[in-house]
C-alpha cells in the first residue's frame, strides 16, 4: 500500500504543546508512519518503517536519543 497523506488518519502528537507551539502530527497506515509539522501541512511529510518509529518512540521514553 502507498502512503496518501490525503486520506491519512492524521493525529496530534500528545506531546506536543498548544496550538501556538511546535506540534508534530503522526499518521500510522500500514507498515509505515508519516510525520509532518502542523503548522506547516503544504512543506510535506516524511514516511518512515513503522518499525523505526517505533525504535525512536522507544528511545525517547528511556532516554536512549
Amino acid at each position: 500500500m502507498i502512503f496518501d497523506p490525503r486520506s491519512a488518519p492524521w493525529r496530534k502528537s500528545s506531546h506536543s504543546g498548544g496550538p501556538e507551539t511546535q506540534c508534530v502530527e503522526v499518521a500510522p497506515m500500514a507498515g509505515v508512519v508519516g510525520v509532518r509539522d502542523t503548522k506547516n501541512r503544504p512543506s510535506g511529510h516524511l514516511t518512515v518503517p513503522a518499525s523505526a518509529w517505533q525504535s525512536f518512540i522507544t528511545a525517547t521514553k528511556t532516554g536512549g536519543l
